[in-house]
């Protein structure tokens, strides 16, 4: 949206530099994208009328262009720009003028030809952005005259908006003119329109039906007359040529003017093609077909919205473009003038379609004010008054559906709550009322609409209708925080109520994750998905859960345990020369559910290559210190798919959580592995079931530690794992540590299916230094307590 601060200043007293007016008009929403002083052209710039165009003999991008400069000599400029013709007044740099950009204008050729000054774009005489074509002067001027002079638009400034969808009101000088007033306190009125009518009433040549209501909400017309003839006024012309509009007629020019400064589209019909001058608004047919002005002819669907004659016949699109079967000429006498609203979506609908975007199309998209037509078409008569039309008495109009305006409740506590302000109720005032929002005490408290009970007051707050954006409470403080400016208001970082975090559960999965990392292992992530037959080779049962649409078959089968990934993990670096390596996994397993969906855990595993089992059962005993999992014990018993005589199970309330040992060798072989694996796989959802914080920093003892070596006899039925949790219970907070350092048989010593088994108890204390007799309580202790377990104290 482009406008000029003349022109705004004709609303409000808008006074400044033009860059604190560009910074004001940022902040209130509507960002300045360009901003352009007109200076003066260059003297030696005239008015020229082009009197001939002929191509350019030897060059195809050029064409030779005769002009008047109004001396009655013919000159010839070349010229690459091709958008003018016979009869358009053109700027004329003649020869000896020094451009703006420093050129000075010569006499020369150009191939062959010669050119005796220059056409200027807008944008090389610093009027304009303009420098695609030459720029089009208004008819008005006279060949010779001095174009400063002439234009009168001198030290005027243009401002290029961004206008955002949601401010239909700002794509008018109007709207602009009246945020700019609001927010400098100082008064915008609207012009009073003054304009005399005569002739016989419109109504009795004209009349209007609206047979689609839900389509059009008001359908208004006023009947012109003594059309023909009449110039665009000169001030008018200029405007719309700085505003990148070229004057074209007289009736569409004021039409144009209108719609920039109020923001309503109006179309005019010759009243002579229109039969009965019956206007009637309808949906179109599904295939019926209308030429638009751009001399296309269209095909319509049943959702379009038509114009159509007392003949029913189409004679424009509504809201995008007219019909060139009415179209104005320079023979029109009565001229049909409407202004309607139209239903926002049907027009976006019908534009997008057709693909036929035009300046009207998008204001009735964004939505135009619904209230505003009269006014706008007796704004347009008082402008045409000038070139002798005359407006005929009566307001020829139909009513459809229009969008109701109810009051918004708004409630200042929650204004302040979202901008972070804390503006009284007078402030909050002071904001909306310039804007044509009315205000008013609440006559009731808010309802379960809106359950949350905010400090201080409660307005009902009707909006213009001019907005139609604003419908909820929240549009409302947009335009607070708006005209209060957001600049004013105090950055801060909002605080979540609910602050991100990491269930327990997650930070003990993590911590197991840092624990082994810690440990020196790599992880390893193997793919989910087995091929058939992998679990069978892990000597596990074969009821994994199959795929019906997998992406390849050997990808199929979802994993019920993490012991064939990583063997394979295992396999793969072993088969490139690098064995012993040291693998973890943390992920899902699945296996068969009791309903539709499978069951699904959460396993740790891992693979130690070229070790044997001890260094399994040292690695969990190492992560049950790291990790207060539940209570665990180790029981000796054969696991499928590890060694029979070097396999344990973990067991925590009276159900297995997982394995430990050594792979079969036939498992290993099965893979492709040449060495011992020890392996460790846990339920890592059932070990964190009663998870609990570790425990703080607790310092290393400063006093010396005195070592313990006890050897018990043992039958093959016990665990050692049951006698090393009894030491470990009986020495309590004094024990340090605990290793098992050596396993004996002998059959003529110990007996059959006995054996020895060794650990050393390392004992400290945290703030003295254990004297002997409190060793040999402590040794004393274990040792009844190994009994109980049923081993014997080897002698």
């Amino acid at each position: 949206m482009k406008v000029l601060l003349s022109w705004l200043r004709e609303f409000a007293p808008v006074e400044g530099p033009p860059e604190g007016i560009a910074e004001e008009l940022s902040d209130l929403g509507l960002a300045v994208e360009d901003m352009v002083t007109f200076a003066e052209a260059p003297a030696g710039i005239v008015v020229a009328r082009v009197a001939g165009l002929r191509p350019h003999p030897d060059a195809d991008r050029i064409q030779l262009v005769d002009v008047d400069a109004g001396d009655g000599e013919p000159r010839q400029v070349c010229c690459g720009a091709f958008n003018m013709s016979v009869g358009d007044l053109v700027p004329l740099a003649t020869v000896g003028t020094t451009m703006p950009g420093g050129l000075e204008i010569r006499r020369r050729k150009m191939r062959g030809r010669l050119s005796e000054g220059m056409l200027c774009s807008a944008a090389e005489l610093d009027m304009g952005s303009d420098a695609e074509g030459i720029m089009i002067l208004p008819a008005d001027l006279e060949p010779g005259d001095d174009l400063t002079a002439a234009l009168g638009v001198a030290g005027d400034v243009l401002f290029d908006l961004e206008v955002n969808p949601n401010r239909p009101d700002a794509l008018s000088v109007v709207g602009v003119a009246r945020d700019l007033a609001a927010r400098r306190g100082v008064p915008f009125e609207l012009p009073e329109v003054r304009v005399e009518t005569s002739g016989a009433p419109a109504g009795e040549s004209a009349s209007v039906e609206i047979l689609a209501p839900d389509l059009c909400g008001r359908f208004s017309v006023r009947l012109l007359r003594n059309a023909p003839g009449a110039r665009t006024p000169p001030r008018l012309a200029r405007r719309l040529l700085a505003l990148g509009m070229r004057p074209i007629n007289f009736v569409v020019d004021i039409s144009n003017y209108v719609m920039l400064e109020i923001g309503q589209p109006s179309h005019a019909f010759d009243a002579a093609l229109v039969p009965d001058g019956l206007l009637r608004v309808r949906r179109a047919d599904d295939g019926e077909q209308v030429e638009t002005l751009d001399g296309v002819r269209r095909t319509l669907s049943a959702g379009d919205g038509v114009i159509a004659d007392a003949s029913d016949v189409a004679i424009g699109i509504a809201g995008v473009m007219g019909g060139a079967s009415t179209e104005i000429s320079a023979e029109t006498e009565v001229v049909l003038l409407e202004a309607a609203w139209w239903n926002p979506p049907d027009i976006a609908r019908t534009s997008r379609r057709l693909g036929l975007r035009s300046e009207a199309s998008a204001r009735f998209e964004a939505g135009v004010d619904p209230e505003i037509a009269p006014w706008a078409l007796e704004r347009f008569a008082e402008l045409a008054a000038a070139g002798g039309v005359t407006l005929a008495p009566e307001l020829v109009q139909a009513h459809g559906d229009v969008p109701s305006r109810r009051p918004v409740r708004v409630r200042t506590g929650r204004v302040n709550a979202l901008l972070g302000t804390a503006l009284t109720a007078g402030e909050m005032r002071a904001c909306l009322e310039p804007i044509g929002f009315e205000i008013v005490p609440a006559r009731a408290e808010p309802t379960a609409a809106s359950p949350r009970s905010y400090p201080g007051e409660v307005w009902d707050v009707t909006v213009p209708s001019w907005r139609p954006d604003s419908s909820t409470e929240i549009d409302v403080i947009e335009e607070v925080g708006r005209l209060w400016s957001y600049s004013r208001i105090a950055r801060t970082v909002s605080k979540s109520p609910h602050p991100g975090g990491l269930t327990d559960r997650q930070r003990a999965r993590r911590r197991v994750h840092e624990a082994l990392a810690g440990f020196g292992l790599m992880e390893a992530m193997p793919l989910p998905f087995l091929a058939p037959g992998d679990l069978e080779r892990c000597g596990l049962p074969p009821d994994g859960i199959t795929v019906t649409n997998p992406l390849v078959a050997e990808e199929s089968v979802m994993r019920t345990s993490l012991r064939p990934g990583l063997l394979k993990s295992v396999a793969y670096n072993a088969a490139r020369r690098q064995p012993g390596v040291a693998l973890f996994e943390i992920g899902h397993v699945h296996w068969p559910g009791d309903g539709e969906l499978p069951d699904e855990g959460d396993h740790v595993a891992v693979a130690l290559a070229g070790r044997e089992a001890p260094a399994a059962a040292a690695l969990w005993e190492r992560l049950r210190r790291a990790i207060p999992f539940v209570p665990t014990d180790v029981r000796n018993e054969a696991t499928a798919g590890l060694h029979p005589t070097r396999s344990a199970v973990l067991v925590a309330g009276g159900e297995m959580v997982g394995v430990l040992g050594e792979i079969d060798p036939a498992v290993a072989e099965a893979f492709g592995i040449g060495e011992r694996v020890a392996w460790l796989e846990c339920d890592l959802a059932r070990l964190l079931e009663s998870h609990v914080d570790s425990p703080g920093y607790r310092p290393p003892s400063r006093y010396p530690s005195s070592d313990v070596d006890l050897a018990f006899v043992l039958g093959d039925a016990v665990p050692a794992a049951a006698v090393g949790t009894a030491l470990r219970r009986a020495a309590g907070d004094t024990l340090v540590s605990l290793h098992l350092f050596d396993v004996f048989r002998d059959a003529e010593r110990l007996g059959p299916d006995r054996r020895s088994v060794a650990w050393r108890l390392r004992l400290q204390s945290a703030d003295r230094t254990l004297t002997d007799a409190e060793v040999g309580e402590i040794r004393a202790a274990c040792i009844t307590a190994a009994t109980t377990a049923g081993a014997t104290l080897r002698e």
